[in-house]
């Protein structure tokens, strides 16, 4: 899912390209894309674009009349900038929309149509929105501090709660828990104000300068290659790779969907936390630390790998 750095590099290359530009006209493709019928997705052709923002992940696009256009492009919804009048692609293409200086195309990979669009009016109604996460990058240490203590969670699951930080997802999270060496199943009130201060740097670190790394990749472009698995992450995408500051190989967690990956010397002082699943398979003969498990490994590799992959 594109998150706050992926973000905020697409408005900053949408901008120059489509603000003060009247959208022509709106060709949708997908009818599970649209989650709003008053007013009518129609309403927004002629109008002009006062400007773009961030809500959280999504892109909200300004238009006269008080009209505001919200993308929510979920886990795999890309946007594609491309030459006036371009078709959305069969089976991944939901939507597009035509400005004088080009198109943007929305496409979903996958079976599960999982993007929005939203056509609202008035400010009031953008606001029911908006999950209403704080802006990490905007608040001092002590709203931080607030915000993450409220209610006694997991980091991983504060992280990446829209309700609690804004624009932070599996991906960022990981990496933020990395830079800070926390576990992500640390509970936040278990936490000592030192962690919590470096929690808070480690936060805008990250972002910040993932934001910056992905402006320097597009340049003057526009940004085709948004995923979650980067080169020069730490641990996100990266399991049973050496971590890169000690070595170590990085471990998971599975639950549903999604994963969290982190390194157990850096982040857990050497323990292995329990994949659910998975654990409860392997039961007595879970490895409790990396230890166990690389000695493990040494001793009857080929049996472990198999039951450990």
């Amino acid at each position: 899912m594109p998150e706050l750095p992926d973000i905020v590099v697409y408005i900053e290359q949408l901008r120059p390209r489509i603000e003060g530009q009247q959208l022509e006209h709106v060709r949708i493709a997908s009818p599970f894309l649209v989650r709003t019928v008053d007013p009518p997705i129609s309403s927004v052709e002629a109008k002009q674009v006062l400007g773009l923002r961030r809500m959280g992940k999504r892109i909200v696009l300004s238009l006269t009349e008080d009209l505001f256009l919200v993308f929510h492009l979920m886990i795999a919804g890309r946007l594609h900038w491309k030459k006036g009048g371009a078709k959305a692609p069969a089976r991944v293409g939901l939507a597009a929309f035509d400005f004088p200086t080009g198109t943007i195309v929305l496409t979903e990979a996958g079976a599960k149509k999982r993007a929005s669009l939203h056509l609202v009016r008035g400010e009031k109604a953008l606001a029911t929105l908006d999950p209403g996460g704080i802006e990490v990058l905007e608040v001092g240490p002590a709203e931080f501090r607030r915000a993450l203590i409220q209610e006694n969670h997991t980091l991983k699951r504060v992280l990446s709660d829209p309700r609690v930080f804004s624009g932070i997802g599996n991906a960022y999270s990981d990496e933020i828990l990395h830079a800070a060496r926390l576990s992500p199943l640390q509970l936040t009130q278990n936490m000592t104000e030192a962690e919590i201060t470096g929690l808070y740097h480690a936060v805008r670190q990250t972002l910040t300068a993932w934001t910056d790394r992905l402006r320097q990749e597009v340049g003057a472009g526009f940004p085709e290659k948004v995923t979650a698995f980067r080169d020069g992450m730490a641990v996100h995408g990266r399991y049973g790779l050496p971590c890169p500051v000690c070595g170590t190989s990085v471990q998971r967690i599975r639950y549903a969907d999604n994963e969290t990956n982190y390194c157990p010397r850096c982040q857990t002082n050497g323990k292995l936390l329990a994949d659910r699943s998975l654990s409860r398979l392997l039961k007595q003969d879970w490895p409790r630390s990396i230890e166990e498990l690389e000695e493990s490994r040494r001793m009857e590799p080929s049996t472990h790998r198999r039951r450990l992959s």
